[in-house]
C-alpha cells in the first residue's frame, strides 16, 4: 500500500488519512469538504447563496452587490435596483433627462434633440424640424423652429380653424350711413 498522504504535492489541503489502496481528505474545524476534495470555509459565498458573491469579514459572510446603484434586498442575498432618477442621485446635463437602468442610469436627450459630437464632447443638439421636414405645418403656414420642437403660423391672409390654416373671409367694411337730422 502506498501512503498517498506522504506524497508531494499533498493530495489534501488540510488533513489526510491513508486507507488501504487510497486516502481520505478531512478539513479543519470551520471548513467543509467540497466535491473536488478541497476545503472551503463553512461560511463561504457558496453556502450563503449570494446573487453576486460575498465578502467574509471576521468570520461573517456578507453578500455584496457589484454596483453602487444596487443594494441588498430584504433576503440579504439578492440585489435590488436603486432608482437614481427617483431618488435625485442622478444629475443629467442640460437638455437631457434621467432614465433608470438596473444598477445605474443613463442621461438621454430630450425629445426634439439629438446626441452629437460637437467641440470635442457629446452634447444634445436641437433638431430643426422645419429644415429637415419633420413637421406637421400645412401648405398655408410657415414653420418656426423652437428649442426641442417647432411652431406653425398661418401665412398672411389665412387663419387657423383649430387644425389647419384656411383662407380668411374678406370682411367688407361699409362706409357709415349719413345721419340726417
Amino acid at each position: 500500500d502506498l501512503n498517498e498522504c506522504g506524497l508531494k504535492p499533498r493530495p489534501c489541503k488540510h488533513r489526510c488519512m491513508n486507507t488501504y489502496g487510497s486516502y481520505k481528505c478531512y478539513c479543519l474545524n470551520g471548513y467543509m469538504l467540497m466535491p473536488d476534495g478541497t476545503c472551503s470555509n463553512a461560511l463561504s459565498c457558496l453556502m450563503a447563496n449570494c446573487q453576486y458573491g460575498c465578502d467574509v469579514l471576521k468570520g461573517e459572510v456578507r453578500c455584496r452587490c457589484p454596483s453602487p446603484g444596487l443594494r441588498l434586498g430584504p433576503d440579504g442575498r439578492t440585489c435590488v435596483d436603486i432608482d437614481e432618477c427617483a431618488t435625485g442621485r442622478a444629475l443629467c446635463p442640460r437638455f437631457r433627462h434621467c432614465v433608470n437602468t438596473f444598477g445605474s442610469y443613463i442621461c438621454r436627450c430630450h425629445k426634439g434633440f439629438d446626441l452629437m459630437y460637437i467641440g470635442g464632447k457629446y452634447q444634445c443638439h436641437d433638431i430643426d424640424e422645419c429644415s429637415v421636414g419633420h413637421h406637421q405645418c400645412g401648405s398655408f403656414s410657415h414653420c418656426y423652429n423652437t428649442p426641442g420642437s417647432y411652431k406653425c403660423k398661418c401665412k398672411e391672409g389665412y387663419r387657423d380653424n383649430g387644425t389647419n390654416c384656411i383662407l380668411s373671409p374678406i370682411v367688407m367694411i361699409e362706409p357709415p350711413v349719413p345721419y340726417h337730422i
